[in-house]
């Protein structure tokens, strides 16, 4: 074989690696695993899945903006915890990559988006360049964005100008390089974001339709419930297998028996998505509570059944080997009312004794409100500990429910070693297998973000 020869062998080789690997990272369509025909939605003879829902088919602009935009949960992330609300400025710290700070999006003239142009909102949106023209990071959802309606952005738009302007100017992004070369971003964009609207699936019903918009376009949950590769992209190949987001487990939401929500009622998931709270199942938690009280308690009924609905049909995704894994307990396991003695509960008994049980009570069934149950809670079923671990640290509440959904910060008044210990306690009495947290383990979680 001459040079020549040997030279065009390994261009075919090389550039049928690229083509190998593009195909096994690019993300494609989201609703991919879906059997049925899938149409441009000017195509589709259904009812329209996108926008407001019927209730406020009717409304101004405005008013279907400021659902859309809760929908699309836009205040968890541009918003600072006690801040001005949509005045940017929350840090999202990425390993190996630095931190990057949301940004003001209310309509201050300098320092928000008051001055944009519809065509840089959409721009922003759909194709995640600021009005700058520089790139965006996927730490802005516009992955999810992109399936977005013209329509529904520029609602969401109208809706934000006419909150309270706030000057103020986030910190900025501190990201090490190479990843600070923002045009770099043009490629990976081409891998993991959808260059079309989203499509109905013309073979699947309108509830399951109306789901997936909610779910992929606006709600984003993939962002949190799906891993992603060694680009940072989402592995659909796993699609909402369960994710670690800011130190927290956002669990498996696959219709798994055993790993997700295949056992769960269609009552169980609904009371969840709604209110935060599933008899027997547990509470919502850390980012997930944030979800909750700012974007899915005030959805519609109907709407909550469609996601709730559209979950149910994703294909099952179970392995215990996965980082983000806690199994799903089938049956809530009665626990006695009475304690363990000492020496079977050691310091996280005694933890537990002084500062948890006027809430949750020796059988876990809360004293104050069931969003205090640990009956049936993957949180107290995961054998790793880690969103147990993490509620203590930094506390955990549902702002909507007041005290009774409120979790205190008990990391700064406990130890690395009680932290441990009384999960370890938590997770053997109401569990199905005790964690074997270290004091170092505790140190570690104390770190992340």
């Amino acid at each position: 074989m001459n040079r020549t020869k040997k030279l065009a062998f390994l261009a075919i080789v090389l550039v049928a690696i690229v083509a190998a690997g593009w195909w096994a990272l690019r993300s494609g369509d989201p609703t991919a695993f879906a059997k049925g025909k899938r149409v441009e939605l000017a195509d589709f003879k259904g009812s329209d899945p996108t926008g407001a829902p019927g209730n406020l088919a009717n409304a101004d602009l405005v008013a279907r903006g400021e659902y859309l935009t809760r929908a699309a949960d836009c205040a968890a992330c541009h918003t600072v915890p006690g801040g001005k609300p949509f005045a940017g400025g929350l840090p999202f710290k990425l390993p190996m990559i630095g931190t990057i700070y949301s940004t003001n999006i209310t309509p201050d003239q300098e320092t928000g988006i008051g001055a944009w142009s519809d065509k840089e909102f959409l721009k922003t949106l759909h194709q995640g360049i600021g009005k700058d023209g520089k790139h965006l990071y996927p730490a802005f959802p516009y992955t999810s964005y992109a399936l977005m309606t013209d329509s529904d952005v520029l609602a969401i738009k109208a809706y934000l100008l006419t909150l309270k302007p706030v000057k103020y100017t986030p910190p900025p992004n501190d990201i090490s390089f190479p990843f600070n070369q923002r045009y770099l971003m043009m490629f990976w964009n081409a891998l993991f974001k959808p260059s079309h609207r989203f499509r109905p699936n013309a073979d699947q019903p309108a509830e399951w339709n109306r789901g997936a918009y909610l779910v992929e376009a606006l709600g984003h949950c993939g962002d949190c419930h799906t891993p992603r590769n060694i680009l940072f992209g989402l592995n659909n190949k796993r699609k909402f297998a369960g994710a670690i987001v800011q130190g927290w487990k956002a669990y498996n939401i696959t219709p798994d028996l055993d790993w997700g929500i295949g056992s769960w009622s269609d009552e169980q998931l609904e009371g969840y998505l709604s209110a935060g709270h599933a008899e027997n199942r547990g509470s919502a938690g850390g980012p997930m509570s944030e979800v909750v009280d700012n974007s899915l308690r005030y959805m519609t009924e109907p709407d909550i059944k469609a996601i709730a609905s559209y979950l149910k049909s994703v294909p099952p995704n179970g392995d215990g080997t996965d980082v983000a894994a806690a199994p799903t307990p089938k049956v809530a396991r009665e626990v006695s009312k009475q304690p363990v003695s000492p020496q079977g509960g050691g310091p996280g008994l005694h933890v537990f004794e002084g500062a948890c049980i006027g809430c949750h009570q020796f059988d876990g069934k809360g004293a104050v409100s069931n969003y205090a149950s640990l009956i049936g809670s993957r949180t107290a079923n995961d054998p790793a500990g880690t969103n147990a671990a993490q509620a203590l640290i930094g506390g955990s509440h549902l702002g909507f429910v007041k005290t009774a959904g409120f979790m205190p910060n008990f990391g700064d008044g406990y130890s690395d070693t009680e932290i441990a210990g009384v999960v370890n306690y938590v997770t053997g009495r109401f569990g199905t297998s005790a964690s074997m947290l270290t004091p170092g383990d505790v140190s570690k979680q104390r770190r992340a973000d």
